[in-house]
């Protein structure tokens, strides 16, 4: 009798095949068989690339006459401590009752990798393959996967992009890591008297992210504070009282004056001083009310989550790093919980939001979100769903956004406090598009005084909207929908706290509404608040995700930043592994109490070697397009001979090119001015 065998990247992922196809199965070591299938898995890499001197021993010492090192056919080993998983999985996909192959491995680039070298390795020949391609591991989820499942052949340029990312890294990592250690690793060794020959690591991404972050460490280094002074008028009506901001205006006596700073503000407080003289000298002090608008603002709920946006929010709400993030979701995956986690999506496909309810429904067992999903089903928004921005096929590669499937709800009592916590941000998010969007009445007030302008800016919420579900505070949840908060883009700091203060008074609500042009308002008081401009901040390690991701901003050149839109640098699946990496060598450094992000002295100096060298890798733009690339051979636009034609000539032109630098004295100007930042550490 013949047998299908389906192959599972992990023991728990294989198991819960097991119970969505209800097989009466004995465990073996290492797979589980039942009369017509056999379930096994891999323990995530089982195979990988070998090292140069498998190739040649000559290559195990490192030496400049052995680069660059371009094989033209590619060595691959078992890895020595999964051999023994790797030899049950290897004789069961040649084992001649086994007709049909089922690759159950996680729906992505990585996870075909890493079946594709399995079945290299063992030589897989005549057996049908299909490729079972699922979202979440809900039983649901998993049997459509079953049904749906497309011959393997479907997803050839998929792997050959995954086969073309690890040359790629390999031999990058190799020959440039080879190359700029033996011609520059001596002098890092000698400057940090470190005693031993420092191996200089380098890689196609890791070292464009070390560059974003030291490029920005030096633009905080390099700022220079600014002071200015901005003129603050207190307005008084009904005995309630608003600040507004003056600002340089036509007829103003300082209008395009070289003492301002900005509009808003003076070099130097002696004319700001100046200012206030001029309008003192009135008695009583009046404005006019120039100007009122008001208009209804809408603000629709935000795109569902990515990893991106997930791994950034929870740096920021509860300090943990993105690869921490990565592990929290992972597990609620495996929880049957949420969906595939290692996604850039943020949108919905037509197909599930057609079953959307199931989900929505599910969530009516999570306590903290039980009348939410009710007053969603109720609502009956989720019906016309697919005809919103939060559903777009066009926007999804190989799976939707991060969202609750509604299930593996008896796993609540088990999770860890941060990963209740994690799923309850996931959660909200997602029934926050059910909603309706926040309405705010805005008011934008124009005031003058003896010619000069003051402005000031409101927002009162009037309607909740999504963000009754999106903050999990019940007690705001609780206040009256009359909320005012300050204009963020144009209030300041004084306005801001005579907001706060008022957020509650009706009174105060009514007076905005009462205000009208013409109206004459006493002028309290005018103060001076000084300032300072500000430096750029540093990366965290969310926001550096996010950067990740969004790299094409970072690139001037207009075409090619539209060329890479979309593509970012690294992927979804590798980003938190990259920068774990670069605080395990010690090129970075991770505040765990804050996740900001500085780069170390041996960081600045590996940055300084690479910039005199292979300053190509510091640059989003290479970094991004080989990332683009990479997706036209998944796509099948490119071949991966005309991918692998110009991997090699980058790596020969770049060995070449180094071989012939002679800049170690210039490097020890610039390892001093780094230096100089870290006397503790010398």
């Amino acid at each position: 009798m013949s047998k299908s065998l389906y192959i599972a990247e992990k023991p728990s992922v294989a198991q819960e095949f097991a119970n969505a196809l209800k097989i009466n199965a004995k465990r073996s070591n290492g797979y589980i068989e039942a009369d017509q299938v056999i379930i096994t898995w891999c323990v995530g890499h089982l195979v990988t690339m070998s090292y140069p001197e498998s190739y040649d021993p000559r290559y195990k010492r490192w030496s400049l006459a052995t680069l660059p090192f371009l094989p033209k056919e590619f060595k691959y080993e078992v890895i020595p401590s999964a051999a023994r998983q790797y030899e049950v999985v290897s004789s069961l996909l040649n084992r001649p009752d086994v007709d049909t192959i089922y690759v159950c491995t996680d729906s992505g680039r990585e996870g075909e990798y890493i079946y594709r070298l399995v079945a290299q390795m063992a030589g897989v020949n005549d057996k049908k393959q299909k490729r079972v391609w699922i979202d979440s591991q809900t039983e649901e989820e998993i049997l459509r996967g079953i049904r749906e499942a497309k011959d393997e052949a479907e997803y050839d340029n998929l792997s050959a992009s995954a086969y073309l990312r690890a040359k790629e890294d390999y031999l990058m990592g190799i020959n440039f890591s080879r190359l700029l250690t033996l011609r520059y690793g001596q002098n890092i060794s000698n400057y940090l008297k470190s005693g031993k020959n420092t191996v200089i690591s380098v890689g196609r991404v890791m070292t464009c992210v070390m560059g974003m972050v030291v490029r920005r460490e030096r633009e905080v280094r390099d700022f220079v504070k600014t002071p200015f002074y901005r003129v603050i008028g207190t307005f008084t009506r009904e005995d309630l009282d608003f600040d507004g901001e003056w600002k340089s205006a036509p007829g103003s006596k300082f209008y395009e004056s070289p003492y301002l700073y900005k509009e808003n503000g003076f070099k130097e407080r002696k004319h700001a001083e100046e200012l206030i003289g001029i309008l003192s000298a009135s008695d009583p002090m009046e404005a006019v009310v120039a100007s009122i608008e008001k208009k209804k603002e809408t603000k629709n709920p935000p795109l569902l989550y990515n990893l991106a946006e997930l791994q950034n929010d929870c740096s920021k709400m509860f300090k943990i790093s993105p690869d921490e993030t990565l592990k929290v979701v992972q597990e609620l995956y495996e929880k049957k919980m949420v969906t595939y986690p290692r996604t850039d999506a943020r949108v919905l496909s037509t197909a599930v939001a057609k079953e959307i309810h199931k989900n929505i429904s599910g969530l009516k067992g999570f306590e903290p979100l039980k009348d939410a999903a009710e007053e969603v089903l109720n609502r009956g928004s989720y019906k016309s769903i697919d005809k919103t921005r939060y559903v777009n096929d066009k926007q999804i590669t190989d799976h939707y956004a991060i969202v609750p499937t509604g299930q593996g709800l008896s796993s609540l009592r088990g999770l860890t406090p941060l990963a209740a916590k994690v799923y309850e941000v996931i959660s909200r998010r997602f029934l926050s598009i059910f909603y309706p969007p926040a309405i705010y009445q805005k008011y934008a007030l124009e005031l003058v005084a003896e010619k000069e302008h003051f402005y000031s800016n409101f927002r009162v919420m009037l309607e909740e909207g999504y963000l009754k579900v999106a903050d999990g505070s019940k007690k705001k949840a609780e206040e009256k929908t009359e909320e005012i908060v300050p204009d963020s883009e144009t209030q300041d700091e004084n306005n801001s706290e005579t907001s706060q203060k008022q957020m509650d008074n009706p009174a105060f609500i009514a007076m905005l509404g009462s205000l009208k042009k013409g109206m004459q308002l006493p002028v309290k008081k005018l103060i001076i608040k000084e300032g300072e401009t500000s430096p750029p901040k540093r990366y965290t390690s969310g926001s550096m995700i996010l950067a990740m991701e969004n790299a094409g901003q970072l690139i001037e050149d207009e075409e090619l930043r539209a060329q890479i839109k979309g593509s970012g640098i690294g992927t979804s699946a590798t980003r938190a592994e990259i920068l774990k990496k670069l605080f395990n060598i010690e090129y970075l450094s991770l505040n765990t109490k804050t996740q900001v992000i500085v780069p170390t002295l041996l960081g600045e100096m590996i940055y300084d070697v690479v910039n005199a060298s292979i300053k190509q890798l510091l640059n989003p733009e290479l970094t991004a397009s080989w990332e683009k690339g990479l997706t036209y051979v998944s796509e099948g636009s490119i071949t991966s001979e005309e991918y692998m034609q110009k991997l090699e000539n980058f790596v020969a032109g770049r060995t070449a090119w180094v071989l012939k630098l002679n800049n170690h004295y210039d490097l020890r100007n610039v390892f001093d001015a780094a230096a100089a930042n870290y006397k503790k550490q010398k």
